[in-house]
């Protein structure tokens, strides 16, 4: 089976795409820090160089090079991204798929929380949590985000263990006495895997985005060279944006989150016609 979706991704261009852009940061992040290594020591004299062919970027208000500050800050964005969908999975999966299954009491508290979370506008919630509590590692900074994260993929899980609970197989599993634990996520959570998998690519788009969006606005302390850090240091602090031969240190972080976003868009979409049979019949 994996190996059919392979062959299906492969024929889709628009996954293809997605899954080359994908490809391109993932080696970006993993072997691109060895290949172009950050020189920390700073040239005044270098300072907001221009692209060339020593700098292809240019270079920031210390005289470092651009294009290795994005190199090394993709490890940052990618791991906190990651890190963040998987806690919003594991979240929605556990609140979703108990809720959908024990039903009742459970049913109606869980699907009330769920309801509570959805009705909180995420970021503002995020930018104040950010604030308020010191988030210097990747681990609390994805649960921050994670938290506020979960709600529509619990609610979507919750609506498909309702379907899948009167289906034949699960009847089975009940008459053989099999507990509920065993039930909901050996036997039901399985079939919702593809679903899940488009989702985690779009919770991984949507936790860049607001990982970015709270170092820009200077709420998380990380590495300077992670993309949010470096538009913060850009806008805020080093007058960057008011220099014209520096619009490539401000524009720089910029198109890496542009591109990342539409590869992982590109990959979502392509991926949903790939694993969705209703889409395939219409290409």
């Amino acid at each position: 089976m994996l190996i059919d979706i392979l062959r299906a991704t492969v024929r889709n261009k628009l996954a293809l795409f997605g899954v080359v852009i994908l490809l391109g940061y993932l080696l970006m992040a993993t072997i691109g820090p060895v290949i172009a290594p950050l020189d920390v020591v700073t040239r005044w004299e270098y300072r907001f160089q221009p692209p060339s062919w020593q700098h292809p970027l240019g270079t920031d208000h210390l005289g470092k090079d651009t294009l290795a500050q994005i190199i090394h800050g993709s490890r940052d964005v990618l791991t906190i991204a990651v890190v963040t969908a998987l806690f919003s999975i594991l979240i929605a999966i556990s609140v979703g798929a108990v809720s959908g299954y024990v039903g009742g009491k459970v049913d109606a508290g869980l699907n009330g929380a769920i309801n509570v979370f959805l009705t909180i506008p995420p970021l503002p919630v995020m930018m104040i949590a950010a604030a308020l509590f010191a988030v210097a590692d990747v681990v609390s900074f994805a649960l921050l985000l994670a938290v506020w994260m979960w709600p529509a993929l619990a609610r979507a899980v919750r609506a498909q263990i309702l379907s899948l609970k009167e289906r034949e197989f699960t009847e089975a599993s009940r008459c053989l006495g099999l507990g509920v634990f065993h039930i909901v996520f050996r036997e039901l959570v399985p079939n919702l895997i593809p679903y899940i998998t488009i989702e985690f690519v779009r919770l991984v788009r949507e936790a860049v985005t607001a990982s970015v969006g709270i170092m820009l606005l200077g709420l998380a302390v990380f590495s300077p060279t992670n993309w949010g850090v470096m538009l913060h240091l850009a806008i805020f602090h080093t007058g960057a944006v008011f220099v014209p031969r520096a619009m490539f240190y401000v524009l720089s972080p910029m198109a890496a989150i542009v591109f990342l976003q539409l590869g992982s868009l590109c990959f979502a979409r392509g991926l949903e016609e790939v694993l969705n049979p209703r889409l395939r019949e219409y290409e």
